[in-house]
């Protein structure tokens, strides 16, 4: 289950460049505008990202330590199965939002508001983003931008049972989505009318629904196979 999340993240990281788009386009536009010189933007858009993804490895390790508690109950409910079978629905539901589908994914956001209105203040102390280190912090402190995209794939780091195992999920995650926002920052102008194109859309859409409806059917199949009380103590 393990290889199939790190493949699935991967990829929805890779395919959710319009969601990437509308969430941090805006300030990776900010420090763009500031280098002028394409070869000096580099890495400005380098530590951005780093400091991003860094933080979606902590909320990684953080849920998937609470998945890890959850573990001790496998002997009551198969819990590792069914927070499998969420994080595949979440891939279906987000498939569809990535399609222009379904807006469910969107709602996910509001539970993160409290924290990020925490947070927000001190991104206005790191503006200008003149220096690397600045904008280390600012992908850092970005990194927890309430975000349906990366909610969704929260859950697959909550189903994986450890918290090593959490971080690595939201790592392999944030290194899908790296090539969209150096895109994004680099070459903007030449990619947006690929980037926005309703086929695009509905093929990256669907390409994340069938990572979902993969895993639901390895679900069923499983509880098929063993039962109730026969997957509660399939190993983690």
């Amino acid at each position: 289950m393990t290889d199939f999340s790190f493949i699935a993240v991967f990829i929805v990281g890779l395919l959710g460049g319009v969601h990437c788009l509308g969430m941090c386009g805006s300030i990776v536009g900010v420090f763009t505008s500031q280098v002028q010189r394409d070869a000096a933007r580099w890495p400005f858009h380098l530590a951005y990202s780093s400091g991003r993804i860094v933080s979606y490895s902590i909320a990684g390790a953080l849920v998937g330590a609470i998945g890890q508690a959850g573990m001790l109950m496998r002997d009551v409910a198969p819990v590792q199965h069914l927070l499998f079978a969420l994080s595949s629905f979440m891939l279906v539901a987000l498939g569809l939002y990535l399609a222009g589908a379904w807006g469910v994914v969107r709602r996910l956001e509001l539970l993160g508001n409290g924290l990020w209105k925490r947070l927000q203040p001190y991104t206005t102390r790191l503006l200008p983003v003149n220096t690397v280190p600045r904008a280390l912090g600012l992908g850092a402190l970005w990194g927890w931008l309430p975000c349906g995209l990366v909610y969704s794939v929260l859950v697959a780091a909550l189903a994986s049972g450890s918290a090593a195992r959490g971080a690595l999920i939201m790592l392999v995650f944030g290194l899908g989505t790296l090539p969209n926002l150096l895109a994004i920052g680099l070459f903007w102008e030449s990619i947006k009318g690929w980037v926005q194109s309703p086929n695009v859309r509905l093929t990256a859409g669907l390409m994340v629904m069938a990572f979902g409806v993969y895993g639901l059917t390895k679900v069923g199949y499983t509880f098929y196979i063993n039962g109730w009380s026969g997957s509660c103590h399939v190993p983690a």
